[in-house]
């Protein structure tokens, strides 16, 4: 015979007081017996059930969208427990609301889109994270809806939290709760039920981390996507053009709406008016490009350029600081006239409006035009948009850049050209001596335009590498630098040239070196204080290294100094110069001593 576990006496005396077992007249043995027998026979079974049904929850597809997950998770809870329904709801702090989220059965459009967290059960377990019981809901004060028990059938409720933390520090943990309902009055809830739902309500946090984890590996995956697209077309030889990209880029965003349009607009600086920078499809049809709006004349434009606040609350738009859904364009108070004839003329069923900021400014929004009848937008998705907005902004400036690099030779070479026939004229016909202020000014206007052609004609070749003396370009740029202080009306900067050493020669791209040098000496120039200082130039030697030396009156926080030496300080002109010094396989060095800031620049030496 097996040998009999000892058990708690308090399992066998809450065995004796079952009502079935009150008039059992049964020696102790027996009750130890039934208690193995339960754990031999019951205990396996039920756990195994249970087990089961948390797998079933882990195991959901985590490519469902989240309300078919939540509607999936609560039928294995409705059945386990023998619920007649279940529903879950989910806190949305913008709205300071419990928006309906998932239900089995699935009755979406007959439930209140949203219940308040004040003064109601849902609210209550958000906000204490606890279970919360209602043996009757006929008596229960939190809850108002007491017509749907006549209407469903059911009479108790088991409310348990939903809680999944978030992943990085500015995000607010996603808590929520789920409400499982039953068709019996009075209902005695046992503690293995309560810890059943409240298990599987975790596994369920579970199924949404996962599901969030994957979420925003597509995320990137989608940027990355738009990147890629856009960067190709960027590095293509003919140049950006905005009708490309967004024909690249759109159709990546396939999978996350149905885009029947979209356009990217500008907003004026007294904000008055959008104008239409571009747009997918681009036909007349749709978007006429360089087409000015006035604002006043688009309410939802207002909206969200934040002219004015929103206090409707209408069930055919969602108003947030990140983005406007108009749900329906043919009842929504916030589209104008002529957007719902042009919605109906393309079968537009929801309207996406997406501010972009620089800065706190918003200088551009996105209108998505979808055939969905979209509710709302996930995070990962507005995240998307947001992100294609601002690449879509990058890649316009970009094109105007284009345009205007494109036509900048053409001026260019014409004053280069024109300024060599006027030194050609003068010493022709105005012989003058050759130390005179007139022919130094012109042969500095003849070298400068001619650099500025060389500049125009390197936009997309930088020319032909050259054997050139390091030490008379840093000269020739100082020389150039002192007359743009005299043109600055900067007083008491004092001027120290040398020591340099002769043929310290580089092999580079000349008009490079030059760019390098113009760059640091207009930074030093501007470094030296209102009171004054020095700016001094040498050049020399060290091991492998043709060295340029400037140094300047001024000092430099720690912090500032390696930013400076990572290309990150405020400007363009250091970044292009930190760019350049790699390409020409050279480095640069920053050192601070006593108010005195001293940069070397250091460049393969060219041994001949």
């Amino acid at each position: 015979m097996t040998k009999m576990t000892e058990h708690p006496n308090s399992f066998i005396t809450e065995l004796k007081k079952q009502p079935w077992a009150q008039g059992c007249v049964l020696e102790e043995p027996f009750w130890e017996l039934l208690i193995d027998w339960l754990k031999e026979y019951m205990f396996p079974e039920f756990l195994s059930n249970i087990v089961k049904k948390v797998e079933e929850i882990i195991e959901i597809n985590p490519d469902l969208s989240e309300p078919e997950t939540l509607s999936l998770a609560a039928k294995h809870m409705v059945e386990f427990l023998g619920a007649r329904l279940a529903t879950v709801r989910i806190y949305d702090p913008l709205t300071e609301q419990l928006l309906s989220s998932g239900s089995y059965p699935f009755e979406e459009e007959t439930r209140p889109s949203h219940v308040p967290l004040e003064n109601s059960v849902a609210g209550l377990v958000v906000k204490t994270q606890k279970t919360y019981l209602v043996p009757n809901i006929l008596n229960e004060p939190l809850y108002h809806d007491k017509q749907i028990t006549e209407r469903v059938g059911i009479f108790s409720l088991l409310a348990v939290p939903l809680g999944i933390p978030h992943f990085f520090p500015h995000e607010r943990d996603t808590i929520g709760v789920i409400q499982i309902y039953f068709p019996h009055k009075d209902r005695a809830f046992t503690p293995l039920e309560i810890q059943a739902a409240e298990l599987m309500a975790r596994r369920l946090s579970f199924v949404i981390a996962r599901k969030k984890i994957l979420a925003m590996h597509k995320v990137n995956e989608k940027k990355e996507a738009i990147v890629r697209k856009i960067f190709l077309k960027l590095g293509a030889s003919e140049g950006v053009k905005m009708k490309e990209v967004f024909n690249r880029v759109i159709p990546e965003l396939a999978d996350i709406i149905n885009v029947q349009s979209c356009a990217l607009f500008s907003v004026s600086e007294d904000r008055e008016y959008a104008l239409l920078e571009a747009g997918y499809p681009e036909h007349q049809g749709f978007h006429g490009i360089g087409k000015r709006f006035a604002v006043k004349s688009e309410p939802a434009f207002a909206l969200v350029l934040r002219l004015q606040e929103y206090y409707d609350d209408s069930l055919y738009e969602m108003v947030t600081p990140s983005y406007i859904l108009v749900m329906d364009p043919q009842k929504s108070r916030i589209v104008s006239e002529n957007v719902k004839r042009f919605s109906t003329a393309y079968n537009i069923n929801s309207i996406l409006y997406m501010p972009l900021n620089v800065g706190e400014e918003i200088t551009h929004f996105m209108t998505f035009d979808a055939l969905d009848h979209r509710q709302r937008y996930t995070e990962g998705e507005i995240e998307i948009f947001l992100f294609l907005g601002r690449e879509l902004m990058k890649a316009q400036r970009m094109e105007r850049l284009d345009d205007i690099l494109h036509d900048f030779k053409n001026p260019a070479i014409a004053t280069a050209g024109f300024a060599r026939r006027l030194k050609t004229l003068i010493e022709k016909d105005y012989p003058l001596e050759k130390d005179s202020s007139i022919y130094r000014y012109l042969d500095i206007l003849v070298e400068e335009t001619n650099r500025l052609q060389e500049m125009a004609l390197s936009i997309y070749h930088v020319g032909k590498e050259k054997v050139i003396d390091l030490t008379q370009v840093l000269q020739h740029r100082f020389e150039i630098n002192k007359e743009a202080i005299q043109e600055q009306l900067k007083q008491f900067v004092e001027l120290r040239e040398g020591p340099f050493q002769d043929n310290l020669f580089v092999h580079c791209y000349p008009l490079l070196l030059e760019r390098i040098l113009d760059n640091l000496l207009n930074n030093a120039t501007n470094a030296i204080p209102p009171r004054g200082g020095f700016l001094a130039v040498r050049t020399f030697s060290e091991e492998k290294w043709a060295c340029a030396e400037i140094s300047n009156t001024g000092n430099l926080s720690e912090e500032e100094r390696l930013r400076l030496l990572e290309g990150e300080g405020r400007g363009r002109g250091l970044y292009i110069t930190h760019r350049i010094i790699r390409l020409l396989k050279g480095k640069i060095e920053i050192s601070i001593d006593k108010n005195i800031t001293t940069i070397v620049v250091r460049l393969p030496r060219h041994q001949t």
